[in-house]
């Protein structure tokens, strides 16, 4: 780990294996952190509301009653939330190969770059697999 980022920067650079993979996942899906719950409980809770959200809009498209263009809605929603959230709570980014523990802090423009980024990933694999199974509505 970089020495000179602040104490935001994840603690499991001494794991490896299943355990490395899974706390991995975990620091890129969940956006808060301990003290971020603390410090900022409305706004965190606001925020855990639009992640239930932003999952039923999921849900609800993979039950054919929600279109693609509400799913892409909500999900720039929680993009734009996580950006924010991500700069109070883990104002850090990889700096260098991804397998590696080098961190650095954020800038904004970072963060708006790994966050978009990220969840555009995610929303391809989604939306993949939704539109393959039949079971999302793409506007003609």
């Amino acid at each position: 780990m970089n020495p000179n980022i602040n104490n935001n920067a994840p603690t499991y650079a001494h794991v490896s294996g299943i355990k490395w993979v899974v706390c991995e996942i975990i620091d890129h899906l969940w956006p808060w952190n301990k003290e971020g719950w603390r410090q900022h409980k409305a706004i965190e809770t606001a925020g855990m509301a639009l992640a239930i959200a932003a999952t039923v809009a999921w849900l609800l498209a993979a039950n054919r009653q929600l279109g693609a263009s509400a799913v892409i809605g909500w999900w720039l929603g929680w993009s734009i939330y996580e950006i924010i959230i991500r700069m109070q709570c883990k104002p850090y980014i990889k700096d260098g190969p991804w397998w590696r523990h080098n961190y650095r802090p954020a800038s904004r423009m970072d963060m708006f770059c790994y966050v978009m980024f990220k969840n555009l990933l995610i929303g391809v694999i989604l939306f993949s697999v939704l539109r393959n199974l039949g079971l999302l509505q793409m506007v003609d």
